[in-house]
């Protein structure tokens, strides 16, 4: 395991954000939409944190990841789990799947990709 500073408060500052937008906006966009989009970030972030994953990696695992939840939430997995009421998984998992989440998924990876891409430029 190895422990990297710039991609942990970079997660930090979007965990804030999506607290943030969770407890404060009442929207059509930031929050269903935006939400899911940092949420893909807020997640590959952490891996990159904590994990030796390289960028590809680690994109394809929190892309996978995002799919999962999507799928779990398409085969009621709250209920499953006897979680229905439960705030901070219906936060966490989502309460019902939504075929545009996938959409926001795919526009956080893709913000990933460009990020990384640019940051390379910019270090060589």
């Amino acid at each position: 395991m190895r422990f990297h500073w710039g991609y942990a408060l970079a997660a930090i500052l979007v965990f804030v954000i999506e607290v943030l937008i969770a407890l404060f906006v009442r929207d059509g966009f930031v929050r269903p939409y935006l939400g899911d989009v940092l949420a893909v970030v807020l997640v590959y972030l952490f891996l990159r944190a904590v994990t030796r994953l390289g960028v590809i990696t680690a994109l394809i695992a929190t892309l996978a990841f995002a799919l999962a939840i999507e799928l779990g939430q398409l085969f009621g997995l709250m209920d499953v789990l006897g979680l229905r009421g439960n705030r901070l998984a219906h936060f966490t998992i989502g309460g019902s799947f939504d075929p545009k989440d996938l959409l926001c998924y795919a526009a956080g990876g893709i913000l990933i990709a460009l990020a990384e891409t640019l940051s390379r430029k910019r270090r060589s």
